[in-house]
Protein backbone atom coordinates (compact mmCIF):
# COMPACT_ATOMS: atom_id res chain seq x y z
CA UNK A 1 0.00 0.00 0.00
CA UNK A 2 1.38 3.31 -1.10
CA UNK A 3 1.77 5.78 1.67
CA UNK A 4 -0.36 8.89 1.39
CA UNK A 5 2.01 11.14 3.27
CA UNK A 6 5.72 11.61 3.90
CA UNK A 7 7.72 13.25 6.65
CA UNK A 8 10.74 15.34 6.23
CA UNK A 9 12.98 15.92 9.23
CA UNK A 10 15.72 18.51 9.46
CA UNK A 11 18.23 17.59 12.13
CA UNK A 12 20.63 20.37 13.12
CA UNK A 13 24.33 19.55 13.47
CA UNK A 14 24.64 20.18 17.17
CA UNK A 15 21.46 18.72 18.57
CA UNK A 16 19.25 21.67 18.37
CA UNK A 17 15.55 21.43 17.81
CA UNK A 18 14.63 18.94 15.05
CA UNK A 19 12.26 20.33 12.46
CA UNK A 20 9.67 17.99 11.04
CA UNK A 21 7.51 18.59 7.93
CA UNK A 22 4.69 16.52 6.69
CA UNK A 23 4.25 16.32 2.87
CA UNK A 24 1.27 14.67 1.29
CA UNK A 25 1.65 12.65 -1.93
CA UNK A 26 -0.78 14.87 -3.71
CA UNK A 27 1.49 17.82 -2.97
CA UNK A 28 4.44 16.08 -4.56
CA UNK A 29 2.34 15.11 -7.55
CA UNK A 30 1.18 18.69 -7.97
CA UNK A 31 4.74 20.01 -7.72
CA UNK A 32 6.05 17.50 -10.28
CA UNK A 33 3.12 18.27 -12.61
CA UNK A 34 3.79 22.00 -12.27
CA UNK A 35 7.45 21.52 -13.04
CA UNK A 36 6.59 19.33 -16.05
CA UNK A 37 4.11 21.92 -17.31
CA UNK A 38 6.70 24.66 -16.88
CA UNK A 39 9.32 22.69 -18.80
CA UNK A 40 6.86 21.79 -21.58
CA UNK A 41 5.63 25.37 -21.81
CA UNK A 42 9.22 26.60 -22.06
CA UNK A 43 9.92 24.10 -24.82
CA UNK A 44 6.77 25.11 -26.72
CA UNK A 45 7.55 28.84 -26.30
CA UNK A 46 11.12 28.26 -27.50
CA UNK A 47 9.89 26.30 -30.52
CA UNK A 48 7.40 29.05 -31.39
CA UNK A 49 10.12 31.69 -31.09
CA UNK A 50 12.43 29.66 -33.35
CA UNK A 51 9.70 29.24 -35.95
CA UNK A 52 8.86 32.94 -35.78
CA UNK A 53 12.53 33.85 -36.17
CA UNK A 54 12.83 31.55 -39.18
CA UNK A 55 9.74 33.18 -40.70
CA UNK A 56 11.10 36.68 -40.10
CA UNK A 57 14.46 35.68 -41.58
CA UNK A 58 12.68 34.34 -44.69
CA UNK A 59 10.70 37.59 -45.03
CA UNK A 60 13.84 39.68 -44.59
CA UNK A 61 15.69 37.55 -47.11
CA UNK A 62 12.85 37.99 -49.62
CA UNK A 63 12.83 41.74 -49.01
CA UNK A 64 16.59 41.89 -49.40
CA UNK A 65 16.42 39.93 -52.64
CA UNK A 66 13.67 42.20 -53.93
CA UNK A 67 15.64 45.32 -52.96
CA UNK A 68 18.78 43.88 -54.53
CA UNK A 69 16.89 43.20 -57.77
CA UNK A 70 15.48 46.74 -57.70
CA UNK A 71 18.92 48.19 -57.08
CA UNK A 72 20.38 46.16 -59.94
CA UNK A 73 17.62 47.39 -62.25
CA UNK A 74 18.33 50.99 -61.20
CA UNK A 75 22.01 50.28 -61.76
CA UNK A 76 21.30 49.13 -65.31
CA UNK A 77 19.19 52.22 -65.93
CA UNK A 78 21.86 54.56 -64.55
CA UNK A 79 24.47 52.79 -66.65
CA UNK A 80 22.32 53.35 -69.76
CA UNK A 81 21.93 57.01 -68.76
CA UNK A 82 25.70 57.25 -68.30
CA UNK A 83 26.30 55.92 -71.81
CA UNK A 84 23.68 58.29 -73.26
CA UNK A 85 25.26 61.25 -71.49
CA UNK A 86 28.69 60.28 -72.82
CA UNK A 87 27.19 60.08 -76.31
CA UNK A 88 25.59 63.52 -75.96
CA UNK A 89 28.81 65.01 -74.61
CA UNK A 90 30.72 63.54 -77.56
CA UNK A 91 28.15 65.01 -79.95
CA UNK A 92 28.42 68.39 -78.23
CA UNK A 93 32.19 68.34 -78.68
CA UNK A 94 31.88 67.34 -82.34
CA UNK A 95 29.34 70.12 -82.99
CA UNK A 96 31.65 72.63 -81.31
CA UNK A 97 34.47 71.52 -83.59
CA UNK A 98 32.25 71.66 -86.68
CA UNK A 99 31.02 75.18 -86.01
CA UNK A 100 34.39 76.35 -84.74
CA UNK A 101 33.05 77.20 -81.30
CA UNK A 102 35.56 77.43 -78.42
CA UNK A 103 35.56 74.83 -75.68
CA UNK A 104 33.59 75.79 -72.55
CA UNK A 105 35.64 77.84 -70.10
CA UNK A 106 34.44 75.76 -67.15
CA UNK A 107 33.75 72.24 -68.32
CA UNK A 108 31.62 70.20 -65.88
CA UNK A 109 33.86 67.93 -63.81
CA UNK A 110 31.76 64.78 -63.78
CA UNK A 111 33.14 61.26 -63.79
CA UNK A 112 30.92 59.13 -65.97
CA UNK A 113 33.28 56.17 -66.18
CA UNK A 114 31.77 52.81 -65.20
CA UNK A 115 33.20 51.62 -61.86
CA UNK A 116 33.09 48.35 -59.91
CA UNK A 117 30.49 49.62 -57.46
CA UNK A 118 28.04 46.90 -58.54
CA UNK A 119 30.57 44.08 -58.33
CA UNK A 120 29.06 42.44 -55.24
CA UNK A 121 25.69 44.12 -55.48
CA UNK A 122 25.02 47.83 -55.26
CA UNK A 123 24.51 49.47 -51.91
CA UNK A 124 21.81 52.09 -51.56
CA UNK A 125 24.10 54.96 -50.42
CA UNK A 126 26.56 54.28 -53.25
CA UNK A 127 23.73 54.01 -55.77
CA UNK A 128 22.18 57.25 -54.52
CA UNK A 129 25.52 59.05 -54.81
CA UNK A 130 26.01 57.73 -58.35
CA UNK A 131 22.50 58.77 -59.41
CA UNK A 132 23.08 62.24 -57.96
CA UNK A 133 26.35 62.50 -59.91
CA UNK A 134 24.53 61.50 -63.08
CA UNK A 135 21.83 64.10 -62.38
CA UNK A 136 24.51 66.80 -62.06
CA UNK A 137 26.14 65.60 -65.28
CA UNK A 138 22.78 65.52 -67.04
CA UNK A 139 22.00 69.11 -66.02
CA UNK A 140 25.44 70.32 -67.10
CA UNK A 141 25.21 68.46 -70.41
CA UNK A 142 21.73 69.85 -71.09
CA UNK A 143 22.93 73.39 -70.40
CA UNK A 144 25.93 72.83 -72.65
CA UNK A 145 23.65 71.49 -75.41
CA UNK A 146 21.46 74.60 -75.13
CA UNK A 147 24.54 76.82 -75.35
CA UNK A 148 25.81 74.93 -78.37
CA UNK A 149 22.38 75.19 -80.01
CA UNK A 150 22.46 78.97 -79.60
CA UNK A 151 26.04 79.10 -80.91
CA UNK A 152 25.12 76.88 -83.86
CA UNK A 153 22.13 79.06 -84.73
CA UNK A 154 24.34 82.15 -84.52
CA UNK A 155 26.99 80.54 -86.71
CA UNK A 156 24.39 79.30 -89.19
CA UNK A 157 22.84 82.76 -89.36
CA UNK A 158 26.25 84.30 -89.98
CA UNK A 159 27.02 81.73 -92.65
CA UNK A 160 23.61 82.27 -94.19
CA UNK A 161 24.24 86.01 -94.29
CA UNK A 162 27.67 85.39 -95.81
CA UNK A 163 26.13 83.05 -98.36
CA UNK A 164 23.52 85.65 -99.20
CA UNK A 165 26.18 88.33 -99.52
CA UNK A 166 28.26 86.05 -101.74
CA UNK A 167 25.19 85.19 -103.83
CA UNK A 168 24.50 88.90 -104.26
CA UNK A 169 28.11 89.47 -105.29
CA UNK A 170 27.91 86.66 -107.86
CA UNK A 171 24.54 87.90 -109.09
CA UNK A 172 26.17 91.27 -109.84
CA UNK A 173 28.89 89.71 -112.00
CA UNK A 174 28.06 89.16 -115.72
CA UNK A 175 27.58 85.44 -116.23
CA UNK A 176 24.89 84.69 -118.85
CA UNK A 177 24.39 85.08 -122.59
CA UNK A 178 22.16 88.16 -123.05
CA UNK A 179 20.40 86.64 -126.07
CA UNK A 180 20.34 83.06 -124.82
CA UNK A 181 22.33 81.02 -127.30
CA UNK A 182 23.75 83.67 -129.54
CA UNK A 183 26.85 82.78 -131.51
CA UNK A 184 29.85 85.09 -131.47
CA UNK A 185 30.11 86.49 -134.99
CA UNK A 186 32.66 89.17 -134.19
CA UNK A 187 35.28 88.72 -131.48
CA UNK A 188 36.91 90.97 -128.89
CA UNK A 189 39.84 91.73 -131.16
CA UNK A 190 41.22 93.86 -134.02
CA UNK A 191 39.19 93.47 -137.18
CA UNK A 192 39.14 94.83 -140.75
CA UNK A 193 35.39 94.60 -141.42
CA UNK A 194 33.21 96.57 -141.41
CA UNK A 195 36.00 98.92 -140.33
CA UNK A 196 39.62 98.60 -139.28
CA UNK A 197 39.83 99.06 -135.53
CA UNK A 198 39.83 97.22 -132.23
CA UNK A 199 36.39 95.79 -131.47
CA UNK A 200 35.88 96.29 -127.66
CA UNK A 201 33.07 93.75 -127.32
CA UNK A 202 31.54 90.74 -129.04
CA UNK A 203 28.73 90.64 -131.59
CA UNK A 204 26.17 87.94 -130.84
CA UNK A 205 23.99 86.63 -133.64
CA UNK A 206 20.25 86.99 -133.02
CA UNK A 207 17.14 87.67 -135.06
CA UNK A 208 15.52 91.06 -135.06
CA UNK A 209 13.27 91.57 -132.05
CA UNK A 210 14.81 88.75 -129.93
CA UNK A 211 14.63 89.62 -126.22
CA UNK A 212 17.82 90.90 -124.62
CA UNK A 213 18.40 90.02 -120.95
CA UNK A 214 20.57 91.67 -118.33
CA UNK A 215 23.62 89.48 -117.81
CA UNK A 216 23.87 90.52 -114.14
CA UNK A 217 21.93 92.42 -111.50
CA UNK A 218 22.49 96.14 -111.36
CA UNK A 219 21.14 99.64 -111.96
CA UNK A 220 20.53 101.17 -115.38
CA UNK A 221 23.13 103.92 -115.80
CA UNK A 222 22.14 104.94 -119.34
CA UNK A 223 19.46 104.05 -121.90
CA UNK A 224 19.76 106.24 -124.96
CA UNK A 225 20.87 106.50 -128.55
CA UNK A 226 24.68 106.83 -128.77
CA UNK A 227 26.32 107.28 -132.19
CA UNK A 228 27.57 104.07 -133.77
CA UNK A 229 26.17 102.01 -130.86
CA UNK A 230 22.66 103.07 -131.76
CA UNK A 231 20.22 102.37 -128.96
CA UNK A 232 22.45 101.37 -126.05
CA UNK A 233 21.77 100.34 -122.47
CA UNK A 234 24.52 100.68 -119.86
CA UNK A 235 24.01 98.74 -116.60
CA UNK A 236 26.15 99.54 -113.57
CA UNK A 237 26.56 96.41 -111.44
CA UNK A 238 27.98 98.26 -108.45
CA UNK A 239 31.22 96.30 -108.28
CA UNK A 240 33.32 97.91 -110.99
CA UNK A 241 31.54 96.02 -113.77
CA UNK A 242 29.37 97.68 -116.41
CA UNK A 243 27.68 95.86 -119.29
CA UNK A 244 26.66 97.52 -122.55
CA UNK A 245 23.93 96.30 -124.90
CA UNK A 246 23.97 98.09 -128.28
CA UNK A 247 22.15 98.27 -131.66
CA UNK A 248 18.85 97.62 -129.85
CA UNK A 249 15.56 98.00 -131.64
CA UNK A 250 13.79 98.68 -128.36
CA UNK A 251 14.80 99.68 -124.82
CA UNK A 252 12.44 98.57 -122.05
CA UNK A 253 14.21 100.07 -119.03
CA UNK A 254 14.85 103.55 -117.69
CA UNK A 255 17.82 105.23 -116.05
CA UNK A 256 17.94 104.47 -112.32
CA UNK A 257 15.88 101.30 -112.64
CA UNK A 258 17.16 98.23 -110.81
CA UNK A 259 17.26 95.05 -112.88
CA UNK A 260 17.84 91.45 -111.92
CA UNK A 261 20.07 88.94 -113.65
CA UNK A 262 18.12 87.52 -116.59
CA UNK A 263 15.52 90.30 -116.61
CA UNK A 264 14.35 91.47 -120.07
CA UNK A 265 15.71 94.94 -120.85
CA UNK A 266 15.15 95.36 -124.60
CA UNK A 267 15.17 93.73 -128.05
CA UNK A 268 17.76 92.99 -130.73
CA UNK A 269 17.92 95.48 -133.59
CA UNK A 270 20.29 97.11 -136.07
CA UNK A 271 20.40 100.74 -134.93
CA UNK A 272 23.59 102.75 -135.17
CA UNK A 273 26.51 101.42 -137.19
CA UNK A 274 25.32 97.86 -137.86
CA UNK A 275 25.31 95.73 -141.02
CA UNK A 276 22.34 93.69 -139.79
CA UNK A 277 20.42 92.61 -136.67
CA UNK A 278 22.71 91.47 -133.88
CA UNK A 279 23.63 92.41 -130.31
CA UNK A 280 26.83 94.21 -129.54
CA UNK A 281 27.68 93.08 -126.00
CA UNK A 282 30.47 94.80 -124.12
CA UNK A 283 31.82 94.25 -120.60
CA UNK A 284 33.66 97.04 -118.80
CA UNK A 285 35.78 96.54 -115.69
CA UNK A 286 36.74 99.73 -113.85
CA UNK A 287 36.27 101.68 -117.07
CA UNK A 288 38.33 99.33 -119.25
CA UNK A 289 36.79 96.99 -121.84
CA UNK A 290 37.52 93.28 -121.18
CA UNK A 291 36.72 90.20 -123.23
CA UNK A 292 33.04 89.27 -122.66
CA UNK A 293 33.43 85.71 -123.99
CA UNK A 294 34.46 84.11 -120.63
CA UNK A 295 31.39 85.70 -119.01
CA UNK A 296 28.83 84.17 -121.39
CA UNK A 297 28.64 80.78 -119.65
CA UNK A 298 29.09 81.66 -116.01
CA UNK A 299 31.38 83.59 -113.72
CA UNK A 300 35.00 82.82 -114.69
CA UNK A 301 36.88 80.69 -112.16
CA UNK A 302 39.57 83.31 -111.62
CA UNK A 303 36.89 85.87 -110.77
CA UNK A 304 35.22 83.46 -108.34
CA UNK A 305 38.57 82.76 -106.70
CA UNK A 306 39.04 86.47 -106.07
CA UNK A 307 35.78 86.77 -104.16
CA UNK A 308 35.92 86.88 -100.36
Amino acid sequence: MIKDRYYVKIVPHQGETVHKFEVHRRHITSIVAAIACLIFGSLVFGAVQVLRAHSQVAVLQAQAASQQATLKQIDRQTDALRRELQHVQTQNQEIRQLIGAPAPTAAPKTNLQKTSWVKDGPSLPTLQAHVEALAVASTATTQEADTIKQLAMHVLNLRHLRDLARAQMIAAIPSIDPVDGGTIVSCFCYRTYPDTEFHPGVDLSADYGVTVHASAAGTVAAADYEGGYGNKIDIDHGNGYHTWYAHLSRMDVQVGQHVYKGEAIGAVGATGFATGPHLHYQVMRNGVAIDPAPFLTGVPSNVLASLP
